[in-house]
């Protein structure tokens, strides 16, 4: 542990990281490269197909593809330094390195909260209201809801890091966690952060519940909708239509409401480790693949777009 003198302010931070026992960090760096390998092309997969398949330009898949883009930028700003610290033991970043990787982290989190809400929003839209579904959510409204979630988390973010980082940290630079986030932050600044607690818990008390009401309220008229259907088949495919968004959402809002909605005093560093290690290396990697399971559109385009790689290719 690297100790400072009260007076001295912290230019770098010591990330504790996942383990410090060295027959582990290899096996570790392996297994979090493959993720890594698996969430980029997963998701960068899923948005290639979206982009060249004129068949997914729906805004289901439009949104689908902004939240590829969205788990893509907040994992690649957590998980290649995980890498990193794994394989080289060096894991200090800059104070600089740890602003920014706050900044884009928080950013794009609180983005894929919003766009799983609005993603909500379209399946309500698109069962409750068939008819309609192409006159009101058009592509105009589709480019504006996406922006009004990078907005959210933009703005959110900027809050977040500013008062995080006009905090003073005096005592010691090591975070007890793998990459710079809010609340290890706050329990190593050595200034007051009562005021940097109750904003926490306001934007993400606000972001949890407002998106979890919009959702809820959105399956609630679904499925009074999907009970009003005569026929079996329609039931079904509604079903399966909305139960991959369902499961993004519940592990993506249960891991966040476990992190955020309780008071620092309740934290416990390993358990936050392991929670956040979750929702920011692993359900990125598991989106693309709920998504694409039981997706006949999806794996339509896959195939299509394979048996194009292969002519191109193969003589």
């Amino acid at each position: 542990m690297v100790s400072m003198e009260n007076s001295t302010e912290v230019n770098e931070f010591r990330l504790v990281g996942l383990t410090d026992t060295p027959e582990l960090q290899v096996p570790l760096f392996i297994i979090f490269t493959l993720v890594y390998v698996i969430t980029l092309m997963g998701n960068l997969g899923m948005i290639t197909l979206i982009v060249f398949d004129s068949c997914l330009h729906t805004p289901m898949y439009f949104f689908l593809s902004n939240l590829s883009l969205v788990d893509c930028v907040y994992s690649s700003a957590i998980t290649p330094k995980v890498m990193a610290g794994l394989l080289t033991g060096d894991k200090v970043i800059s104070y600089g390195g740890c602003v920014a990787q706050m900044f884009f982290f928080v950013a794009f989190a609180i983005a894929d909260c919003f766009l799983l809400a609005v993603m909500a929003y379209d399946r309500h839209s698109a069962v409750c209201k068939p008819l309609h579904y192409t006159s009101t959510v058009t592509t105009t409204v589709c480019i504006q809801m996406a922006m009004v979630c990078y907005v959210f988390g933009l703005v959110e973010s900027t809050i977040h890091t500013g008062f995080t980082f006009c905090l003073s940290f005096c005592h010691s630079n090591v975070v007890h966690h793998f990459f710079c986030d809010i609340p290890p932050l706050l329990a190593l600044s050595c200034s007051d952060t009562y005021v940097n607690e109750i904003v926490v818990f306001i934007l993400s008390a606000f972001n949890v519940f407002f998106t979890l009401i919009i959702i809820l309220i959105s399956y609630l008229f679904i499925f009074i909708a999907i009970l009003k259907m005569r026929s079996a088949e329609g039931r079904k495919k509604a079903f399966s239509t909305c139960a991959s968004h369902l499961t993004a959402v519940t592990i993506f809002y249960g891991t966040i409401i476990f992190m955020y909605l309780q008071p620092s005093s309740s934290h416990s560093m390993d358990t936050d480790q392991m929670a956040s290690m979750f929702y920011t290396i692993i359900v990125p990697m598991l989106n693309p693949i709920v998504y694409s399971l039981r997706n006949k559109e999806v794996n339509n385009a896959f195939r299509k777009a394979t048996k194009k790689i292969k002519i191109l290719f193969i003589p």
